[in-house]
Formats: C-alpha cells, sequence, structure tokens
C-alpha cells in the first residue's frame, strides 16, 4: 500500500496569497486542508486542486477568531484520519486608524486571529511534526515586521514583527529534526487585503508598480525557502533593499521617514 502524501493545512486560503500557497503545496504534490470564513470559495478551491493536480483538498470553514477553532480545525482534520505534516499560518485582519480610535474587540480579534492562533496551531501540530522526523511551518508575516512602527497600524506592523522572531526561534529549536521553519515576508501584493481597508487605490497611485509583486511569485517564493528551511524570505528584490536599509539607518531616520510617508499618503492619525 503506497505511503499517504503529506497533508498540508492552510489558514486564510479563500484568497490571495493563502490560496496561492495553496496551489503551490499541491502542484509538489501535497495533499491539503483549507480553512477560512468563506466556505464557497474554499470548496471552489478544493475542487480546482483535486482536478488540476490529482491530491486530496478539503474545505474546513471556521473563524479564527473564535475560542476553540483551533482545536476545531485540528479536529476535522483528525476525523479524516490525517495528520497535519505542513501548516501555513495564512490568516489575516487589517484594521486600519489610530488605536484609541478602534474598538477593542476588533483589537482583540485580530491578536486572535493573527497572533494567539498562529502560535496555538504551531504548538499543537509540532510535537507529531518532530515525533515523524518531517514538518513545514509557514508564517506569513510581511516586511512590515522587518521595518520600525507605523500609525495606523498599531498592531499589524508589532504583530508581524513577532512573527519573524517566533520563526526564527522555531527554526533554531528544530535543526536537524525534519522540521522546517519560515517567515515570509512580502512586501505590496496585488491580494484582496488592500481592498478590505479600502487603501488600494491611493497606494497604486503613490507607489511605484515595480514595488509589487502578485501572490503567486509571493508564494513560490515562500514554498521555496521553506525547502531551503530559510528562517526569514523577504520576496522581491527591492524588499530585500529597504529590509537591509532600515536595518542600516539609525532608528530615529527610519521613523522621521515613515511619518513622512504617512503624510505623503494623506493620513493624520491625531483627528
Amino acid at each position: 500500500m503506497p505511503e499517504p502524501r503529506p497533508l498540508c493545512l492552510v489558514t486564510g486560503a479563500s484568497a490571495g496569497i493563502g490560496a496561492e500557497l495553496a496551489r503551490v503545496f499541491a502542484a509538489h504534490g501535497w495533499d491539503l486542508a483549507l480553512t477560512a470564513r468563506r466556505a464557497e470559495r474554499l470548496q471552489a478551491l478544493a475542487e480546482e486542486l483535486e482536478a488540476a493536480h490529482g491530491v486530496e483538498a478539503f474545505a474546513i470553514p471556521a473563524d479564527l477568531a473564535q475560542a476553540g477553532a483551533c482545536d476545531a480545525v485540528l479536529g476535522a482534520v483528525a476525523e479524516r484520519g490525517r495528520v497535519v505534516s505542513g501548516l501555513v499560518n495564512n490568516a489575516g485582519d487589517g484594521l486600519t486608524g489610530a488605536f484609541a480610535q478602534v474598538g477593542w474587540p476588533e483589537q482583540a480579534a485580530m491578536l486572535q486571529v493573527m497572533l494567539t492562533a498562529v502560535v496555538e496551531m504551531s504548538h499543537k501540530v509540532l510535537p507529531g511534526m518532530t515525533g515523524r522526523g518531517f514538518g513545514r511551518i509557514l508564517n506569513v508575516a510581511s516586511l512590515a515586521g522587518k521595518l520600525p512602527g507605523s500609525p495606523g497600524q498599531t498592531l499589524y506592523t508589532p504583530i508581524k514583527t513577532f512573527l519573524v522572531r517566533f520563526s526564527q526561534t522555531l527554526h533554531l529549536e528544530n535543526l536537524g529534526a525534519g522540521v522546517h521553519v519560515t517567515a515570509l515576508c512580502p512586501g505590496f501584493t496585488f491580494t484582496e487585503f488592500h481592498d478590505v481597508n479600502q487603501s488600494r487605490a491611493k497606494l497604486e497611485k503613490l507607489t511605484p508598480r515595480w514595488l509589487w509583486q502578485d501572490a503567486r511569485t509571493v508564494a513560490r517564493q515562500g514554498y521555496a525557502a521553506l525547502e531551503a528551511n530559510r528562517p526569514v524570505c523577504v520576496t522581491g528584490a527591492p524588499n530585500r533593499a529597504i529590509a537591509l536599509a532600515s536595518r542600516l539607518i539609525p532608528e530615529d531616520l527610519a521613523l522621521s521617514l515613515t511619518a513622512w510617508s504617512q503624510r505623503r499618503i494623506g493620513r493624520r492619525w491625531s483627528d
């Protein structure tokens, strides 16, 4: 009897980078468990992956902002007799506005989805991976996680910075264990993210086209970095240059440049 294909669980899989990562994993012979809130999109993607690559793919609709959602998703995987050999933590949120002006329920939901659920999922699947001597964890962070804080992204930037450091630590803890851990740090990417927070039109007008990448390119680079067991993958040469410059210039200057860029796109957070 042939060995079953490894299974990758992808959160936030209904669109954008998450959906493209699911396609890349399927193209490399992985089965997929897909979770997000939009059941119809997940089911359509699962059917697409099965038809295109001959893998098993199934949808687990869930809202990771809800308590117990991680256990529910992992329980649904276990009910199918499967184990998680790959984990893509991609589910995200995109609050904008000054910290004091955004309601706490929205802030708490963002922390749950983008930080707590990532750590919880990783903690619950990692023992099985190390026990089997094989595993892959890809945490979708952001170029923002390599840059100074930015007004209006009071939680987003610190969370992404945490994901980078968290991934680096897990990478080091699992060297030689057969478990690869990578933080994927894309810059501006053509996805629904900027549509949801209504910033796409202004950002595309004020940023050069060469700073933007498509989600498929980001996903392919992330998968390659994960297989190479690189702890951090900043996608695209311009983004790598920006990340490097941020490390080299004085922090006060970096913060001043951030403030200037926010004024340039017409954002004010003290009103």
